[in-house]
């Protein structure tokens, strides 16, 4: 069957509005509650933590569900559900009713629906993405697309939180409002166009016997992805020692560009370029992936990221020049981050299995890494740092070595790991 470009269009669309709510929630939300709304570096970081472990725990049982759906036809229906409760509670999140002790409960609560809403659409999307065929160039080319239009939507989400959030002592409850009424639109217009996109070429999954130990016999054959196929988990290791080296810098950035940096109106101009870096890098690293193959192209990507970025640990206030520098840079790296590793999993799954268990698993070692993160507020909050302070003195170096000394040690790591892996170009037939 051949595929048209505007199908890949179509699929790719929906990546926009998800990666609008991506960004606040992972980078912005956790300053926004600390800085804006008083509560403690400490208690944010440990609720983020266990949202985050919830969010991780469920992505096995999304993924599964999400194959299920898939092969019963029911699966659009259940991303138009999951969207309305995205929404909702992306709005609860940004426009809090409470305050004091209160604050943090209702803060737990819209950050584990949010997470939950998003992760189920998030992981039906990208496993749908890796069932479009056994053409390396077509996933290469819907990935392409759907990062390209996450990128797009990164930008969005990179300046206009904090545009509406910016010179406000005490944050709006509704200063959010045009942002949440965005992206409401853009994710309805993209699950429309979905309808267009090629279809998911679902897998006849093994069925199970009713009766007891049902629900035991499902998560255990989740896992066995894991267990049977050794290039998956192989690929797992670089991908969660990357995953760890961005979420710990995009905790972070916020504080470091407005405590360390001194820069507060930069936040959003430096996450911009950083971003829009990624989007002019994206089109050159699928070029190079079809040179020297997926595998090659990221372990060069990693390469070039740790160069940019490894001396922003010595930036201190007002080295906004070098620090723009790096966002370039690295943000230029991030393209391969963004779409190849999807490509290098989908080589992973065999035909005859279905994609929405690996990509449960996968998604879910990426949810490891931003609860893993988020312990660091905690940490630093312990080293004396403290938020809408200048990071100055020992805690200003803490936060600076945070901020990009730890991440470039374990890119270092993932490209380590990268390399011992075994090719990935011929595991499709392995299992079959």
């Amino acid at each position: 069957m051949t595929i048209r470009s505007t199908q890949l269009i179509a699929y790719g669309a929906l990546g926009l509005p998800l990666a609008m709510v991506a960004l606040p929630v992972y980078v912005q939300a956790p300053a926004y509650y600390t800085s804006r709304l008083g509560m403690p570096l400490s208690t944010a970081g440990l609720i983020l933590f266990l949202a985050r472990l919830v969010d991780t725990a469920q992505d096995p049982f999304f993924g599964r569900w999400a194959d299920t759906l898939a092969r019963t036809g029911r699966l659009p229906a259940a991303l138009w559900i999951s969207a309305v409760c995205l929404a909702a509670a992306f709005a609860a999140l940004w426009m809090p009713l409470a305050a004091g002790t209160a604050l943090a409960v209702w803060f737990a609560a819209a950050v584990v629906a949010v997470y939950a809403a998003h992760s189920f659409m998030n992981i039906a999307y990208l496993a749908w993405g890796a069932k479009l065929g056994d053409d390396s160039d077509v996933l290469t080319r819907a990935a392409a697309w759907r990062e390209g239009a996450g990128l797009v939507g990164v930008l969005i989400a990179s300046a206009g939180p904090s545009w509406l959030l910016a010179g406000e002592a005490s944050a709006q409850r509704d200063a959010m409002s045009p942002f949440i009424a965005l992206f409401s639109v853009l994710l309805i217009g993209a699950l429309w166009a979905l309808r267009f996109a090629p279809p998911w070429q679902a897998t006849r999954l093994p069925r199970l016997s009713a009766g007891r130990g049902r629900a035991d016999r499902s998560v255990l054959s989740v896992w066995s992805a894991v267990r049977d196929n050794g290039s998956f988990r192989k690929i797992l290791v670089p991908y969660f020692m990357n995953g760890l080296s961005v979420a710990i810098p995009a905790s972070l950035a916020v504080f470091f560009i407005e405590d360390r940096l001194g820069a507060m109106q930069w936040v959003a101009p430096s996450l911009g370029l950083y971003f829009l870096a990624a989007a002019l890098g994206l089109p050159l690293w699928v070029r190079i992936s079809r040179r020297v193959g997926p595998q090659r192209a990221w372990g060069i990507a990693m390469s070039l990221a740790i160069m940019a970025f490894v001396w922003t640990a010595t930036l201190g206030p007002g080295d906004l020049v070098p620090f723009l520098v790096a966002c370039a840079g690295s943000g230029f790296a991030l393209g391969a981050d963004l779409a190849l590793p999807a490509v290098l999993l989908a080589q992973c799954i065999p035909d005859r299995e279905g994609s929405g268990a690996y990509f449960g698993i996968w998604t879910l070692t990426g949810k490891l890494c931003l609860a893993l993160s988020a312990l660091i507020l905690p940490g630093l909050a312990w080293l004396g740092y403290q938020p809408g302070t200048p990071a100055l003195g020992a805690p200003g170096m803490a936060l600076a070595l945070a901020y990009a000394g730890l991440p470039c040690l374990l890119k270092l790591g993932a490209l380590m790991a990268l390399r011992r892996s075994s090719p990935t170009a011929t595991v499709t037939k392995e299992r079959q």
